[in-house]
């Protein structure tokens, strides 16, 4: 679409509206005529001491409509002239949009990765539940259903947020290697067939970035709350090397870990879990892992590269409850190919069947370096999705689930969301914390990004590992500096 800017240049943000309402559409800079086009959009911004006004003229398929939104600016800081600024055009946009196709994505005018975390502020700024419903309705467009889920979540982060100190953190270990590479995935991992060679030097690696972290933490008087291995799928590592790395965690932070009521691996891959590396994870103290099915469905299985069965799903189930962990999560995703309403209904009912107190739905994200796209797979369209989803909430709900915890992502089918459903008492805290940005979280392994988070200043900076396995296992040095960055940051 070619977009023509007058008085302003907020690009992100009008490129990021074009990204949620047209999927597919690309933003175009050059001269638009409008007589021979049919999509374009014209956006322009005005303003004075006391008002600033966006007024968008939208073309599209050769029906246009204009629409515009104006705020106050009197009093404002430049800070806040700027959001009011960006929001009056981002909402012009939207409403022009809406005018002209009749549509109304379901988190509205919301391009963001964490559409509740306004609930969160909002209740954190004393507003009531209802006043902070009523801003994601009525300020932003979201539609009820959507600022209902987001004011359960939103609370959610509220309460979690009220258990932190200032010095509290969250870690994450990175096993950046899986048995194959699914079709949807975009994440920087490794085929372990194709890397094996990279495993045991990976681990000696984490094993030493994971004691200096430890170290620092200890020394700055940081506490951990959570831990959370992730991947990658972190059981793709041998009985052994899950032991090394889990020792390594435990003497490396020793005493910063007495708040630590959470610890979490995510077994991901059914055709990963063994008794053996089971019996790790409970020895170490693991409170929770993820069986990952993201289907029960054997043709969607293969059409995604999975080479377990739904068989195997209920083996590792099994083997999970022989270990009596306290939690276990289940994750599904709606929207992969080749799968059906129908099919996705059986997937979660299934899943539903085993006892467990998580589940965590996923919308489909087309990713750009996905075999999906790559090979153009088919998928089932947003309707399709629509109705997986609509199934899911009353499902889960009726079977005793809440939200907790919720986010979204580009590129996600039909504008929706991914959601983390609890049974009570069954709240992952991590997810939590890093969906809410609650706290700092302090990441270790190829690819992991740290985030470093002070909420009383609104200040977020953030550090990043080398992506890829051999790159970070012959770097250290980087490590190294994310670590004394991390350790400065808490010396203010």
């Amino acid at each position: 679409m070619k977009l023509e800017f007058h008085g302003h240049d907020e690009r992100y943000t009008v490129e990021q509206s074009l990204l949620n309402l047209f999927p597919g559409e690309l933003p175009v800079y050059e001269p638009i005529r409008p007589m021979e086009e049919t999509n374009w959009a014209v956006v322009s911004w005005r303003e004075d001491e006391k008002r600033g006004r966006a007024c968008v003229e939208l073309c599209w398929q050769g029906k246009s409509v204009a629409y515009s939104r104006g705020v106050p600016l009197e009093g404002r800081t430049p800070y806040e002239r700027e959001g009011r600024r960006r929001y009056a055009i981002g909402a012009a946009f939207f409403l022009a949009y809406q005018s002209l196709t009749g549509n109304t994505p379901p988190w509205g005018m919301l391009t963001g990765v964490r559409p509740d975390k306004l609930v969160t502020e909002a209740l954190t700024a004393g507003k009531t539940p209802g006043a902070a419903r009523e801003l994601l309705e009525k300020i932003y467009y979201v539609t009820p259903r959507r600022a209902a889920l987001a004011l359960e979540t939103g609370t959610a982060a509220f309460k979690a947020a009220k258990s932190l100190g200032p010095r509290d953190i969250a870690v994450y270990i990175g096993v950046p290697f899986c048995p194959t590479r699914c079709a949807y995935c975009s994440f920087v991992s490794q085929s372990v067939e194709k890397s094996f060679s990279l495993v045991d030097p990976y681990v000696d690696a984490l094993a030493a970035e994971i004691e200096a972290g430890g170290r620092m933490a200890r020394e700055t008087g940081l506490r951990v709350r959570a831990m959370y291995m992730g991947g990658g799928t972190p059981t793709t590592l041998t009985a052994p090397q899950l032991d090394r790395v889990l020792a390594a965690f435990e003497t490396a932070f020793g005493p910063a870990l007495d708040a630590c009521g959470e610890i979490t691996v995510e077994a991901g891959r059914p055709d990963t879990i063994t008794a053996e590396k089971l019996a790790v994870l409970k020895a170490h103290g693991v409170h929770r892992i993820s069986v990952n099915p993201q289907t029960m469905e054997e043709n969607v299985l293969r059409a995604i590269g999975r080479r377990h069965s739904p068989g195997d799903i209920e083996a590792a189930m099994g083997l999970a409850a022989n270990c009596g962990f306290p939690h276990v999560n289940m994750d599904l995703i709606a929207g992969l190919p080749e799968d059906t309403a129908e099919g996705f209904r059986r997937s979660l009912d299934r899943c539903l069947e085993f006892g467990t107190n998580n589940v965590t739905v996923h919308t489909l994200a087309l990713k750009k370096g996905s075999r999906i796209l790559l090979e153009g797979l088919t998928i089932p369209g947003p309707e399709a999705v629509g109705e997986m989803l609509d199934h899911a909430e009353p499902a889960l709900r009726a079977a005793g689930y809440a939200p907790y915890y919720l986010y979204r992502q580009k590129y996600m089918s039909g504008s929706f969301e991914n959601i983390g459903w609890t049974r009570p008492g069954g709240e992952c805290l991590y997810n939590i914390y890093i969906m809410s940005e609650l706290c700092s979280i302090l990441s270790f392994g190829a690819g992991g990004s740290t985030k470093m988070v002070d909420p009383s200043r609104r200040l977020i900076q953030r550090r990043f590992n080398p992506k890829y396995p051999k790159e970070y296992t012959e770097r250290p040095e980087k490590a190294r500096s994310n670590q004394a960055d991390f350790a400065a940051f808490y010396a203010r």
